[in-house]
């Protein structure tokens, strides 16, 4: 196999693995949102009654709780298919450090934990975006790899 050979089947791995680790963080993160949106008012009164000992006003954090589960699905969907791709990721990136930030102030460390996983993932995809071949925009562009900005 010429070197040619092996950096084109090296590429078409890295852009494989960057389109299943969006898909799969798409799928999370969309699931995460449409299954709370049924009960949205009684996932939001959940987390203001779950942040109790928090120093955030319980109005706050009841607004904010409608408002996360509409993002997460918003976030996730449009990862899943590959719409806006580095926009949504620096969106979601956002929507974890908002997460952090309040699971923070409520000392819920577990639940901290798991977001900066989240937030890892996001911003290595973010770093990566350049692999992404496996999506609507990437279709919409012609198959051509991503250059890193949105049109």
């Amino acid at each position: 196999m010429s070197q040619t050979e092996v950096d084109t089947d090296r590429l078409g791995n890295q852009r494989l693995a960057y389109g299943l680790a969006r898909i799969g963080l798409g799928l999370n993160i969309a699931l995460h949102g449409l299954v709370r949106l049924p009960n949205l008012t009684g996932f939001a009164a959940g987390m203001r009654d779950s942040f109790g000992q928090s120093p955030l006003p319980p109005s706050l954090v009841y607004a904010v709780s409608l408002a996360i589960p509409v993002a997460e699905a918003l976030v996730g969907v449009l990862l899943l298919v590959g719409v806006k791709v580095r926009s949504v990721l620096v969106a979601g990136t956002l929507m974890m450090l908002l997460l952090i930030g309040g699971a923070c102030s409520a000392q819920n460390w577990n639940a901290a934990s798991i977001q900066m996983i989240y937030l890892g993932f996001y911003v290595v995809l973010i770093a990566t975006v350049h692999l992404d071949h496996l999506s609507l925009d990437a279709w919409r562009r012609g198959g051509a790899p991503a250059s890193g900005t949105q049109p």
